[in-house]
């Protein structure tokens, strides 16, 4: 699998559906910024956006044309999907040893299965390889794209509290994971982290903690105050990392809750797509410092911080929206 920074053919995403379970109260909120990440991404790839009908591409569409989004780069496909985050259920794209493209296409299961049903989420890895005429590969395990980070060197970051989650895989254990991992996704090096953040329903995407940058350089997520409970997570999370790779201290935002739940607010949910890092923003006094580090980081690309208050209310950010199909 290459490394995110290599680059993109395009970037998939899942528009989301009006009475969808994500943004409970707020769905109005999220279309316009949805329509800005898109004409972020739209400016050096293709995008292609998975949409439930036609009255939904339409309200998408206007969405996009309000942001001035150059249409001729979105494309449009009529897979259905129940939710919108298309990391943990779209195509999962990996170069083969001949150089050709497939999709491994990972089973989905809502998280452990806490979101039914998620029968329509599941099937959208075959329909996008069909759509393309490549291969599809079918590991049978349980894999959410936000649950692994990969440095395109053989090298892979995850958490066990995820990974080795008996709501995913009971039947399989850690060395038969990692077999799974090596053998479909061309690692050797696998790097196993603790526990992810509080708040996060995906039972500790990495993706929400720590991720590659270069081949041999982690962004990990630090939280100062020690009274937060992230604080003891993340320090362990970090020293794992330090033994293996370069390590830049990412902070976090303060924590936000709403409505008496906890949220998964990190700064480590950016996407890297051909022409802009683009960073979940939290209205914090640490917004500016994430962006700079993440500016030291990627010097050739513009990195944009996009605010993430109302996004976030779905328990998820940019990354999680977002799966690249590599050039």
């Amino acid at each position: 699998m290459p490394a995110e920074w290599e680059p993109h053919a395009a970037t998939w995403l899942t528009w989301p559906k009006p009475n969808g379970i994500s943004f409970p109260g707020r769905y109005k909120e999220i279309p316009p910024i949805l329509a800005k990440l898109v004409k972020l991404i739209s400016e050096g790839e293709e995008v292609h956006i998975n949409i439930w009908d036609k009255e939904l591409e339409l309200l998408a569409k206007r969405s996009l044309e309000k942001e001035n989004v150059l249409m001729k780069k979105v494309h449009f496909h009529s897979f259905q999907a129940y939710e919108p985050w298309c990391r943990d259920h779209g195509p999962m794209f990996v170069v083969q040893p001949n150089g050709n493209q497939a999709i491994v296409n990972w089973g989905y299961n809502a998280w452990g299965g806490k979101y039914p049903p998620f029968d329509l989420d599941n099937s959208i890895p075959s329909k996008v390889a069909e759509a393309l005429g490549i291969p599809l590969i079918e590991p049978e395990m349980i894999l959410e794209g936000g649950s692994i980070d990969v440095n395109g060197n053989q090298s892979l970051i995850t958490t066990e509290q995820c990974m080795l989650n008996t709501n995913r895989n009971p039947n399989l254990d850690k060395q038969e994971i990692e077999s799974r991992l090596s053998g479909f996704m061309g690692v050797k090096n696998i790097t196993w982290l603790g526990n992810g953040i509080k708040g996060d329903d995906t039972d500790g995407h990495v993706d929400n903690i720590s991720r590659f940058v270069s081949k041999n350089t982690v962004v990990t997520a630090v939280e100062e105050n020690i009274s937060d409970p992230n604080h003891e997570i993340l320090q362990y999370n970090r020293n794992v990392l330090k033994k293996k790779f370069n390590i830049i201290e990412l902070p976090m935002p303060r924590k936000i809750e709403y409505q008496g739940q906890r949220l998964p607010a990190s700064y480590a949910n950016f996407y890297i797509c051909n022409s802009h890092i683009i960073v979940p923003t939290y209205r914090d006094t640490n917004d500016d410092r994430a962006i700079e580090t993440l500016k030291d980081m990627f010097p050739k690309r513009k990195v944009t911080g996009l605010d993430s208050i109302e996004l976030i209310w779905g328990l998820g950010s940019f990354h999680c929206l977002t799966q690249q199909q590599p050039a």
